[in-house]
């Protein structure tokens, strides 16, 4: 069989990969009832829903014909590494820094590996995702995640 879009190929093959792979993951957790779903249940419907649309997307690519077989370009290294760095830095940052300083790095990291960095518009993301943040987590779900800085609170 040939394949007719290589970029829907390798998507659709890595949702299918991630989808199951989260579905087995799944199954190490209680699955509940539907009524009382339990930690497992949302996983593993997400994985397997997740791997039918992969095979969907796969079955496109080996089935319509796409103009010069789609394919896949360069990989984006800078934008890859700016987005993990931004993720890593986060991580090791909100138990010292808490929330209210470590969401402004990770938005100010990764709003560099865009093409296009305005100063007011990340500035306005950093308000805006910061307080939406300490809504939904803190206020909303009452998630205890540190807030204030570590030495601000001790």
């Amino acid at each position: 069989m040939k394949i007719k879009s290589q970029k829907d190929f390798w998507s659709g093959l890595m949702f299918i990969v991630a989808g199951v792979g989260f579905a087995i993951g799944a199954t190490n957790y209680s699955f509940g009832t539907s009524a009382r779903p339990g930690p497992g249940y949302f996983p593993f419907g997400l994985g397997i829903l997740l791997a039918v649309l992969g095979a969907m997307v796969l079955f496109k690519a080996l089935t319509i014909e796409s103009e010069g077989g789609d394919p896949v370009g360069d990989i984006g290294w800078r934008p890859l590494i700016l987005i993990v760095l931004g993720v890593v830095v986060f991580g090791l940052a909100l138990p010292r820094l808490g929330m209210i300083l470590s969401l402004p790095i990770l938005i100010m990291i990764s709003s560099l590996a865009g093409d296009e960095f305005k100063l007011k518009e990340v500035i306005i993301n950093i308000i805006v995702l910061t307080i939406g943040s300490w809504a939904i987590f803190i206020k909303g779900l009452s998630l205890v995640i540190p807030l204030w800085p570590a030495f601000m609170t001790a």
